[in-house]
C-alpha cells in the first residue's frame, strides 16, 4: 500500500534540575495517517535508525538491577503511534473481523474517546495489531522493549527526555508523597524536582502539549504500555539490534514501559521496566504500536 507522507510541527521542552522549563524549541518530522473509519485516524511518526545505550546507570535514582547493565543497541528506522492508542481507535478496531479472539469494544474504566484504552490484556493489544494489519494491509505491531526506549530517550541520556527531571506540568503520574505507618513509601517528586498532582485519572492524550524529540507524545505517565518482549531479570546477553527479546526466560511474563497516572515518578523513568502476566488488565494498563 501506498503510503502518504505530511509533516507536522510540535514543541519540545527542557527542564533543569529543579524542573523549571529552561528551553523550548519547535520542531517538524514526518508522519501518516492510518485512516480507520467513521473519521478516525491513527498517526504513526517517523523514528529514525540510530545507536542507543539501553537501561540505566547504577547511579541513577531509582535504578534497580533489572534495568542493568547499560548496553549498546542500534536500531533500524520505524514507526511508531504518537500517541498511546485511544479508546475511539481501539473502538473501531474492534469491529474489525476477528482473526484470534474477540474484543470488548468499550473496555476502558475511565471513558472519553481521546483518552487512551486502559483494561487491555497484552493478548487484548495482539489481537488489536492483528486486525488493523489486516485492515490497513501493512504490519502492525507491539513495539520491542529496545524500540519503546529508543524511542522514548530520542536522542537523550537522561532520566527523563525533558532532562534530569519531571513535573505534573509535563507528564500524568502521581506527584504527591504516600506514606504508610509514618514513613514515606513513594515519593511524588523525582531528584531535586517538585511534588505535584495526583489526578488519579488518564488524561486526553496530548494534554500536555510537549513532545520528545521524535514528535511523540505521553511516553511518561497516563497509560503503562505493554512491549513485545517476554521478561527478563537483567540485560545480560540481550539482542543489540533493537529485536524483541522472547526467548530463554519468564515466558509467562510480558514487559510494561512508561509509567501510568497511578505510578510515582521512578516508576516513570525512561529506562524503567515492570512485568505482568499476559492476561492481566487494569485501569493504568494500554499501548501504543509500531510498524516497520
Amino acid at each position: 500500500m501506498m503510503t502518504q507522507l505530511s509533516s507536522y510541527e510540535f514543541e519540545v521542552v527542557t527542564v533543569n534540575p529543579q524542573g523549571k522549563i529552561i528551553q523550548r524549541e519547535n520542531k517538524k518530522t514526518l508522519h501518516f495517517l492510518e485512516k480507520l473509519e467513521q473519521g478516525c485516524t491513527l498517526e504513526m511518526v517517523a523514528i529514525p535508525g540510530g545507536t542507543f545505550y539501553m537501561g540505566s546507570l547504577k547511579t541513577e535514582e531509582g535504578c534497580l538491577p533489572s534495568q542493568t547493565p547499560q548496553h549498546c543497541v542500534t536500531l533500524k528506522p520505524f514507526w511508531m503511534s504518537k500517541y498511546p492508542i485511544t479508546q475511539q481507535q481501539w473502538k473501531m478496531v474492534a469491529q474489525f473481523p476477528a482473526i484470534k479472539q474477540s474484543l470488548d469494544p468499550e473496555p476502558a474504566n475511565f471513558s472519553n474517546p481521546n483518552h487512551p484504552v486502559e483494561q487491555v490484556s497484552w493478548y487484548d493489544a495482539l489481537e488489536f495489531c492483528a486486525r488493523l494489519s489486516q485492515y490497513g494491509q501493512r504490519s502492525y505491531y507491539l513495539p520491542s522493549e529496545a524500540q519503546w526506549e529508543y524511542a522514548c530517550r530520542a536522542n537523550t541520556s537522561t532520566p527523563f527526555h525533558f532532562g534530569e527531571t519531571i513535573t505534573t506540568d509535563l507528564a500524568n503520574y502521581s506527584g504527591i508523597d504516600w506514606e504508610y505507618q509514618g514513613k514515606i513509601c513513594s515519593k511524588g517528586s523525582y531528584g531535586q524536582g517538585p511534588t505535584g498532582e495526583d489526578r488519579r485519572q488518564t488524561t486526553t492524550v496530548g494534554h500536555f502539549s510537549v513532545a520528545n524529540d521524535f514528535g511523540l507524545y505521553d511516553m511518561y505517565g497516563n497509560v503503562r504500555e505493554w512491549c513485545e518482549d517476554v521478561w527478563h531479570d537483567n540485560y545480560v546477553g540481550s539482542p543489540d539490534d533493537g529485536q524483541s527479546w522472547i526467548t530463554h526466560s519468564d515466558e509467562e511474563r510480558r514487559v510494561l514501559r512508561g509509567g501510568s497516572w497511578n505510578c510515582s515518578p521512578r516508576k516513570c523513568r525512561s529506562a524503567y521496566r515492570a512485568k505482568l502476566d499476559p492476561l492481566t488488565s487494569l485501569y493504568d494498563i494500554g499501548f501504543r504500536i509500531v510498524h516497520y
